[in-house]
């Protein structure tokens, strides 16, 4: 990578982490919609995204989560946005996996180990709906946006 992709990589990380802590209320829980999500939709133009998500998501999570949430729920966009990356040709089924797998398995440790008030598919589904409408209600638009600046230059 060169200094370009690290320093993109850099200020997706910021950005992440910062909207995650700075709209902190609707960001964790087992009713959530982490608006930082939208972001996810960025490996679809660069694969410096995956890091950038990674890194930013840990660093809200350090912040505000459970030991849960450092560990599987970075993981998870880790492997969430790698995947976004692998099938970006199809942003529709690429933009299904930060919401498939924040739901099953965010929504599954917060209902098994965080938040017994509610059923554990209810936990899951809960945080799938939060992340369908951070990355398609959010992400989609960011994507209509981003795709009509940078039609000619690669992030």
């Amino acid at each position: 990578m060169n200094l370009r992709q690290v320093t993109f990589g850099a200020i997706i990380a910021a950005v992440y982490a910062a909207l995650t802590l700075v709209l902190s209320p609707i960001s964790m829980g087992a009713v959530q919609c982490r608006i930082s999500e939208a972001l996810t939709i960025l490996p679809l133009f660069t694969p410096v995204a995956i890091p950038g998500l990674f890194i930013g998501c840990l660093i809200a999570n350090v912040f505000l989560g459970s030991v849960y949430d450092i560990v599987f729920g970075s993981l998870t966009t880790l492997l969430a946005a790698f995947l976004t990356w692998k099938c970006r040709k199809n942003k529709y089924i690429a933009m299904l996996f930060p919401v498939v797998l924040n739901a099953v398995i965010v929504g599954g440790y917060i209902g098994l180990f965080l938040d017994n008030s509610m059923a554990v598919w209810l936990c899951m589904a809960m945080v799938g709906l939060g992340q369908a409408v951070a990355c398609y209600g959010l992400g989609l638009p960011l994507y209509k946006i981003l795709k009509k600046l940078f039609r000619k230059e690669e992030l």
